[in-house]
């Protein structure tokens, strides 16, 4: 894995936190892609893809979490600048072979930061709200490989993993 600086931009010349400056930053339409995944037991996922868990659509309500958990980053990651998002997109890709539930969740602005976090973010609150939904029958699952897949826009340009 490749890094794009040396530099940890949230950090001033004292080595104080601080919300990193993007005045000066030119708005350019910006694009992020995130991945992970949850394991859980096959009767879990059973239930999860029949839509008939106790608590209903296990994925419908976990897609609304993840978009609503985009929207809100800046409230749950302290230096994240608040982002008009023009777009969230949250999938799910079941895998019955390995139990699994992979999401990807895609976030977009116009704007003069980029949505990596926002993308992330949905992803794990997606990820939890599955999670939070099937616990009481299977508190053994696991979220696994919540990683960013790509970024487009902004000074650095695109990025893929």
């Amino acid at each position: 894995m490749t890094q794009s600086t040396d530099v940890l931009t949230h950090f001033d010349a004292q080595g104080q936190a601080h919300m990193v400056d993007v005045g000066g930053k030119s708005s350019t339409r910006r694009i992020a892609v995130a991945t992970g995944r949850i394991e859980m037991l096959p009767a879990t996922l059973a239930l999860v893809q029949s839509g008939t868990a106790k608590k209903g659509d296990v994925l419908g309500i976990a897609r609304i979490a993840g978009i609503m958990g985009a929207k809100k980053t800046s409230e749950l990651i302290p230096l994240c600048h608040p982002i008009g998002l023009t777009r969230v997109a949250v999938e799910f890709e079941v895998l019955p072979a390995e139990s699994t539930v992979v999401c990807n969740a895609t976030a977009e602005t116009i704007g003069q930061t980029g949505v990596e976090m926002e993308a992330l973010t949905a992803v794990q609150v997606a990820l939890l709200t599955i999670y939070d939904m099937c616990k009481a029958i299977d508190r053994g699952m696991t979220m696994t490989g919540i990683t960013l897949l790509e970024k487009h826009g902004g000074k650095s340009g695109s990025w893929s993993a």
